[in-house]
């Protein structure tokens, strides 16, 4: 019997189907199209065609500069530091949780809002999906600019608001005892625009958390807090809008310690592992590679003159074809040497060694310029 019969026969005992080699290449292409950098490549590809289908194009690539005296209702009471690194668009260091804002928009669109509609509202009440505010306050840096969109907001027949909600996703809501002072003043921000808006005086809000494991939720009623507005919030807003107008790097100064651990510039920001801190938000940091490839591409594209780290070179060798690269400078002799020139297994602990210094006898590492020599070099800070 030849070796193909007796697989043939082999099959047709053990019921499995022949299969042909055209049929293992099919396999196994099938097997190798699934890998995370395939998700991750079709992911950013539909969010991309998602955003033009939208009207909102404007998502895929950097924000703009937001000018210094504009605040978002969603950012009040951040970081200062965050906040500022955000606005000037600083290369994030880890990418955005993304799951957690689909699971967040999911809740709000088809739990929250339809609970709202069918079982909250009244007879001559209705639930808006949301609604927008664009106003200007005075503050001690002077007239602070704020807009954003609400979420779901329960009007009248006249379409004037009575009750604004917020609707926030955790994993769990089982300890919450009081909403977080970001939420109180975001909903604070909404509830003053709309009292402007509308003409009539807005002072009820429901900020109801839902939670991601059970989808329960623990809602809390709040009314506007003059002295909060003025005290904190507008406060705060000046304060941000100093730092802005000055070009000032503001204070690390978050609402709980563990924001620092979740945050994305945690190494430009010098609450990380690496020995870098209190840096400006230009440029990529020598010898970090926990920089994401999307927000590398998105930088590279957005700065003109903007070039990769030797270290980020090697994490990303196919954008070392697209995009320019820093030299190696040594610490000792400060020669120059290619990025690719000497050997190096491409651990950041571990940076090669200058070969000339090797070869008199005082080996010295090589290191990229710092984030403000990439920006000398381009001829000044971005932004």
């Amino acid at each position: 019997m030849t070796a193909e019969k007796e697989t043939t026969v082999q099959a047709i005992r053990t019921g499995q189907p022949d299969a042909t080699e055209s049929d293992q290449d099919i396999t196994q292409s099938i097997l190798n199209s699934v890998s995370a950098d395939a998700f991750d490549e079709w992911y950013q590809d539909r969010k991309f065609v998602e955003n033009i289908r939208n009207g909102t194009a404007y998502f895929n690539g950097p924000s703009d500069i937001k000018p210094p005296d504009r605040q978002s209702p969603s950012s009040l009471l951040q970081c200062h530091r965050k906040k500022f690194y955000n606005e000037l668009n600083a290369p994030a260091e880890e990418e955005d949780p993304r799951g957690i804002f689909w699971i967040g928009s999911r809740f709000e669109e088809e739990v929250a809002l339809p609970f709202l509609r069918e079982a909250v509202a009244g007879a001559d009440e209705y639930v808006t999906n949301s609604l927008w505010v664009d106003f200007t306050v005075q503050t001690e840096a002077g007239e602070v600019q704020i807009r954003g969109e609400t979420d779901p907001v329960i009007v009248d027949p006249d379409s004037k608001p009575k009750v604004l909600t917020e609707i926030k996703s955790k994993k769990s809501v089982a300890d919450l005892e009081a909403p977080s002072s970001h939420h109180r003043a975001q909903a604070h921000a909404y509830m003053y625009g709309l009292s402007q808006e509308y003409d009539r005086q807005l002072t009820d809000a429901l900020i109801i958390y839902g939670g991601r494991t059970n989808l329960n939720i623990q809602p809390f009623h709040i009314t506007f807090d003059p002295v909060f507005w003025r005290q904190t919030v507008l406060d705060w807003a000046a304060e941000h809008t100093s730092y802005r107008l000055r070009d000032e790097l503001p204070p690390a100064d978050p609402e709980h310690d563990w924001e620092c651990t979740f945050c994305s510039y945690r190494e430009r920001c010098g609450k990380g592992s690496s020995e870098y801190e209190d840096i400006g938000a230009s440029g990529f940091l020598p010898g970090v590679a926990t920089y994401p490839r999307s927000e590398v591409t998105e930088y590279l594209d957005a700065h003109d003159g903007a070039k990769l780290t030797p270290t980020l070179a090697h994490h990303y060798p196919e954008l070392a074809t697209r995009y320019q690269v820093l030299d190696w400078h040594c610490v000792a002799c400060s020669t120059a040497f290619a990025w690719d020139d000497p050997e190096w297994d491409g651990e950041p602990a571990t940076p090669p060694l200058c070969t000339e210094c090797k070869e008199s006898g005082t080996p010295a590492p090589l290191r990229a310029p710092s984030p403000e020599q990439q920006a000398s070099k381009r001829g000044g800070l971005d932004g």
